[in-house]
């Protein structure tokens, strides 16, 4: 139970300190919900107006009970209800919906007549005990009544359809006003804060009554009080406003359940949560999440934190956005951007380290960091995936570790090329997304997308290896070049580079073309890449646009490269012949074919006519070489010696 101890720590020292211009963190004994219609009162508790409220989400007072309450279970809550529970004069107007206005003007008396009353929920009680709640709001024509004087359920044209019918949800085609949640305002002469959500005295009131009035006692694991009220009911609606699954639950005392030697139906035996802390520390992976966690559908997240409250790096990003995030200008990493190629990725290193140096100033090397998985297989229980507890030096260490070793070049569009590792959503796709859908995007199944996240985060969280299976799917899908958009397949070529050199680290792969390196499969690499260079440059020259011989037999060249280069080999001989007969073709020929020729001389041995299958080392040697006869403009990367003129004949 770490992780509710590492929650609630995370309430005490945030509460009060969060971020500017962040959502607060939620008081104890309160609850989000949709509130459909605002009633809007005087201190004296007299009707002053009512309005529609726009979809928001407001925080309410309610009780263990309420805040987790469900189907027709009657709990009220504090203020703020629907008009069921309310409206005193709800059935009068033919409401279908049990009326529960007795239960709710009895807790709310109680809270009144308290030593912890309040001059707003004394204005309401007095408004509701004494006066028609749907009879005012029919009259302010909030709510609507037929000619019989019921309320409606249905709403005849479609082009007037008033905005109540348009909040509230359809059951069978029908829309119970009865459902309508209730907010209040209440109008003090000296207090300007008239939104009983927003009152803080008012929360605290409340907090104060409703802890008044527990009755389970007992020991609590967390803070390890003796004699603390525990929490009976633990919160729900951790991920979204619309969650109903718990973490923490033991409501199933029928059936085959299984208890061992605890006799008890509540879970105390096993058990006990104070009902401050579990409230404290709900509402503080409730906010973690709204803030900062990673989502993949509905019900998978993982969010990652400071107990402290301090920034941490994200793990889900990508080094470009990693980095950006830390506060670098963007000027001055679009700057840098172009130096990475020749300099063998020393910008990129300097600018992650800037980036970690720039989190390390602001976290301690003993702070703790928490990260934390949760999903759920059914709507009412929920589960933690992934846990784990390190101090900040250790986490910021393994992040950084991780975009260096998985760095490459990355050609993610025109509009974001860099040096550094992808994110682990970009590794799912690259590896498993297939064309779905009328639109014919390149998608990946949210289930198979939430297994693989859950695969790589150890690797980034624990330093573990990749998954040999993700960087071979990642390299056998990058050879497959048909049916992918140009971008689509230089995204999936740097992820697959990035992944095969992390992968392979004792080999020490360069981001720039490593002349003495003479590994079978990367000479064959370079020697796809030169031999598309030439047939591309013939093309350019004959003003034709299409797939050159090496881009359509990739696949086939990995499987087989000695049979399927001489294929390639004799589809360039037409190209050669156009080539010599322009003096700028035949001296560019000149030097592919000493470059060739001294690719080819250095396999080593018989490596050459061997015709196994190639790894996705063949991919590194094709990306550098190819990167190689394409320098970026500005000129400052270094051209290998054997093509020391080709910037100025290949463009």
């Amino acid at each position: 139970m770490s992780w509710i101890q590492k929650l609630y720590e995370t309430y005490e020292q945030c509460k009060g300190n969060e971020p500017p211009g962040s959502v607060p963190l939620m008081p104890i004994s309160h609850t989000p919900q949709q509130a459909h219609i605002e009633i809007t009162l005087d201190v004296a508790g007299n009707f002053k107006g009512a309005k529609i409220v726009p979809k928001e989400e407001t925080i309410i007072p309610a009780t263990e009970k309420s805040a987790g309450r469900a189907g027709a279970v009657c709990a009220p809550h504090a203020l703020c209800d629907k008009l069921h529970y309310c409206a005193k004069d709800y059935p009068n107007f033919g409401g279908k919906k049990l009326p529960f206005f007795n239960e709710y003007e009895r807790q709310l008396s109680a809270w009144c007549n308290s030593v912890f009353s309040h001059p707003k929920a004394r204005a309401i009680l007095a408004y509701v005990s004494n006066n028609g709640v749907v009879a005012d709001l029919v009259r302010e024509r909030i709510i609507h009544i037929g000619t019989d004087g019921k309320l409606l359920t249905r709403w005849g044209s479609e082009d007037d359809t008033p905005e109540i019918f348009r909040l509230l949800t359809a059951k069978d085609g029908e829309r119970d006003q009865g459902d309508a949640f209730i907010r209040w305002h209440v109008r003090e002469g000296n207090n300007p804060c008239s939104a009983v959500w927003e009152d803080n005295s008012l929360q605290d009131a409340w907090g104060l009554f409703d802890a008044s009035i527990k009755d389970t006692k007992g020991v609590c694991i967390v803070t390890g009080e003796l004699d603390a009220s525990l929490a009976v009911n633990h919160p729900k609606r951790i991920r979204h406003a619309g969650d109903g699954a718990k973490l923490i639950s033991a409501n199933d005392d029928t059936g085959y359940t299984f208890r061992g030697r605890f006799t008890d139906k509540t879970g105390q035996q096993a058990c006990g949560v104070s009902y401050a802390v579990t409230q404290k520390a709900h509402n503080a992976l409730r906010w973690l999440i709204g803030r900062q966690a990673y989502r993949s559908g509905s019900n998978f997240v993982v969010v990652t934190w400071s107990v402290a409250g301090k920034p941490v790096p994200d793990p889900f990003k990508d080094s470009r956005s990693l980095i950006l995030g830390s506060g670098e200008p963007p000027a001055e990493a679009a700057q840098t951007e172009q130096l990475d190629v020749g300099d063998v990725g020393q910008a990129f290193a300097i600018r992650l380290r800037k980036a970690i140096a720039g989190y390390g100033a602001k976290l301690s090397p003993t702070e703790d960091i928490v990260v934390m998985g949760l999903d759920s297989a059914t709507p009412g229980r929920m589960a933690i995936t992934f846990y784990r507890e390190l101090k900040g030096s250790d986490f910021l260490n393994r992040v950084q570790r991780w975009h260096e070793q998985y760095a490459w070049q990355q050609n993610f569009g025109k509009d974001s090329k860099f040096v550094g590792a992808p994110a682990p959503r970009d590794i799912a796709e690259a590896a498993f997304a297939t064309r779905m859908g009328d639109s014919g995007e390149l998608r990946i199944d949210e289930k198979l997308l939430k297994t693989t996240i859950e695969r790589i985060l150890p690797c980034i969280v624990d330093g573990r290896d990749l998954p040999r299976d993700l960087v071979d799917s990642v390299s056998r899908r990058t050879c497959n070049r048909i049916g992918l958009k140009y971008w689509e397949w230089e995204k999936r070529l740097g992820i697959a580079c990035a992944l095969f050199r992390g992968y392979y680290t004792e080999r020490e792969y360069q981001m720039t073309l490593e002349i003495d390196r003479t590994s079978r499969d990367y000479l064959y690499g370079r020697l796809l890449a030169i031999a598309e260079n030439i047939e591309n440059f013939a093309l350019t020259k004959a003003e034709k646009n299409r797939e050159t011989t090496a881009a359509r037999l990739m696949q086939r060249f990995s499987d087989r490269p000695y049979s399927t280069w001489r294929n390639i080999e004799l589809a360039l001989t037409p190209y050669k012949s156009r080539l010599r007969s322009s003096e700028m073709g035949a001296g560019f020929l000149v030097k592919r074919g000493k470059l060739l020729d001294e690719v080819l001389c250095a396999f080593q041995h018989d490596d050459f006519i061997n015709d196994r299958t190639l790894s996705g080392e063949f991919l590194l040697g094709y990306h550098c070489q190819r990167q190689a006869l394409h320098p970026p403009k500005s000129g400052k990367t270094e051209v290998p010696a054997s093509d020391d003129n080709s910037t100025n004949t290949d463009n």
